[in-house]
């Protein structure tokens, strides 16, 4: 009978457990500035009823929903009425309309988890994926500091990961959707065809958006006007200096107006936070693709590979539960697509194997000691060191090579005389030294060396 040659699917990530160490550190990290910042986490089925999960999506989303079915269902020729998630924002809205009498508003959530989507499969693309969210929702209201905490959490994560110099670039779709107004551009549908052009600003030319403005027939701006639009966004400076821009507008339009008050009120309280202008900008071009986006919207970017474009995103959404339940719940939020950051960091080689959780591995270099070696492992483990006992008799060069190749730093060693003499050695296998501990001061020794 032919093996069965073992292979993954295309567009999912799998690494070996050095690596797989540092991406779970990585996912500590983010968790741990979130509950930080006072998140509480929230975790929903990998399966949406269908119906449910794709009622606000449509379009190109929906084509790369993936559909779960049982055998039986296929055979009797029913419909899937499952869905597998595409992102984490729609099950959100789902979990808070159905709990919404039971939760405390506003609801401040962190979600970290592996969504799913049916794209081609290509580098740095996956359709299986973690994302690591957070929002706050609220009821009826949510006032616009809140749209400011989002960059204050991710500059306190990006920080603390060392990820290399950064910058979250923030706008406001009010403004956009204001100017348009101003210039005449009323139809919704219009609009938001104009919004996904702007956004292209980053991978296109200002000619070229200028020609898709004028020449795509569901768009089809005048030249005036596309110029208007590409004039107002194509400014960049301080942020003093870009809400001085937008103000000198003189555009008398309440959407517009609105935004930049809100643009305003995010710098300041931004600045409050105590988040470097540095590593944040006002990016009159973020845009944001998708539509449930009505108010402040964020992208990061990583300075030393703008190439791999934004690797943080999210905005402020009106009302994105409307679809479930008549009460106003208004959130803002922001995302880490982290397998897709951690694939480019592992590209641009800022990201290697992590050391082990294994702090000590206690070697048996006499099988008539084994209880002993029990002992010690229980002793560490009490004292709050990740041990693991090396149980097979194996010669001390292949437990040496072990740890090495596991990425376990230090070994502790007993023989018949150190045991007579109440100690052990422990080695260093990383700094090739070897140092003789009192056995019943290992636990210590070993923390003070751990750090």
């Amino acid at each position: 009978m032919a093996l069965i040659t073992p292979r993954t699917p295309a567009g999912t990530m799998e690494l070996l457990p050095r690596r797989q160490i540092t991406f779970q550190r990585m996912l500590d990290t983010i968790r741990r500035n979130y509950e930080r910042f006072g998140f509480i986490p929230l975790e929903t089925p990998v399966f949406e009823v269908a119906d449910v999960l794709l009622s606000k999506s449509g379009g190109e989303t929906e084509k790369q929903v993936y559909f779960v079915q049982s055998t039986g269902a296929i055979e009797q020729g029913h419909k899937p009425d499952l869905a597998m998630r595409f992102d984490l924002t729609v099950p959100t809205a789902r979990y808070v309309a159905q709990y919404e009498r039971e939760l405390a508003f506003p609801f401040r959530r962190y979600q970290m988890q592996r969504v799913y989507r049916g794209e081609r499969a290509q580098k740095g693309r996956y359709r299986e994926f973690y994302q690591c969210d957070i929002d706050v929702i609220g009821k009826d209201s949510l006032p616009v500091a809140y749209d400011a905490e989002m960059p204050a959490v991710i500059y306190a994560v990006f920080t603390e990961l060392a990820v290399g110099p950064f910058q979250i670039n923030f706008n406001n779709r009010k403004i956009l959707l204001g100017m348009f107004e101003a210039l005449g551009v009323m139809d919704p549908v219009r609009r938001t065809l104009v919004l996904r052009q702007v956004d292209k600003l980053d991978k296109l030319s200002r000619e070229e958006v200028l020609g898709i403005l004028q020449t795509t027939e569901d768009i089809s701006l005048s030249a005036e006007q596309a110029v208007s639009v590409l004039d107002m966004i194509g400014f960049s400076g301080p942020s003093a200096d870009t809400l001085a821009h937008l103000n000198r507008l003189g555009l008398d339009n309440a959407l517009f107006k609105e935004g930049v008050d809100e643009l305003t009120q995010v710098v300041g309280a931004l600045k409050a936070f105590g988040v470097p202008e540095t590593h944040w900008r006002i990016n009159l071009a973020i845009a944001r693709g998708l539509d449930y986006y009505t108010g402040t919207v964020y992208e990061t970017f990583l300075t030393d590979h703008p190439s791999l474009g934004s690797v943080c995103s999210g905005g402020r959404y009106e009302n994105l539960a409307g679809l479930y339940t008549k009460s106003k719940l208004p959130g803002v939020g922001i995302s880490i697509g982290l397998t897709r950051l951690f694939y480019a960091l592992e590209q641009a080689g800022i990201v290697k194997d992590g050391d082990s959780s294994v702090q000590a591995l206690v070697t048996q270099f006499d099988p008539a000691l084994l209880t002993d070696y029990l002992s010690i492992g229980a002793e560490l483990r009490a004292a709050g060191v990740n041990t693991e006992i090396y149980l097979s008799p194996d010669k001390p060069a292949k437990q040496f090579k072990y740890a090495d190749k596991a990425g376990i730093r230090y070994a502790v060693i007993m023989g018949g005389d150190e045991k007579a003499k109440g100690e052990v050695l422990v080695k260093d296998m990383v700094a090739g030294s070897q140092n003789a501990v009192k056995r019943e001061e290992l636990a210590a020794w070993l923390k003070s060396v751990i750090g």
